[in-house]
């Protein structure tokens, strides 16, 4: 199977502690994605989102500054037992957080979605909620 990677930068109004937060914590998850979300913070921990279309396992945890996470997209076409890698990188900014994010191993067939899917599913909501408090 042919896979892509793909990188996104995105701007945060927040500490990058909050940001970690909003992606690690399963109700505030659930709050800015409107899907039942479980999230172990442990390494190897599981974890499910929206409801289990998405599901994986954490790589590596540093509290605030990065996540590494093996996850698993149930989409037509994408094989079973295929993990895409996703690295989560919080930096301080003067005006909040950038988050430099990449996801490793992605069907070819999938990547424009998956482009699209996390600008419109995550970071655009995270910053709706975030201007909300």
């Amino acid at each position: 199977m042919k896979t892509k990677n793909l990188k996104q930068t995105v701007n945060f109004p927040c500490a990058p502690s909050i940001a970690y937060q909003l992606l690690m914590d399963g109700k505030k998850h659930s709050e800015f994605t409107g899907g039942k979300a479980t999230i172990s913070k442990k390494i190897n921990g599981k974890f499910s989102v929206y409801g289990g279309y998405i599901h994986g396992y954490n790589i590596e945890l540093v509290k605030g500054r990065k996540i590494v996470q093996a996850w698993h997209f149930a989409e037509e076409g994408w094989p079973d037992e295929h993990f895409s890698l996703c690295t989560f990188d919080f930096a301080k900014t003067a005006k909040g957080t950038r988050l430099t994010f990449t996801q490793k191993g992605i069907p070819s067939h999938k990547y424009k979605e998956l482009k699209a899917g996390w600008r419109n599913y995550y970071w655009l909501p995270m910053i709706e909620m975030l201007k909300g408090k």
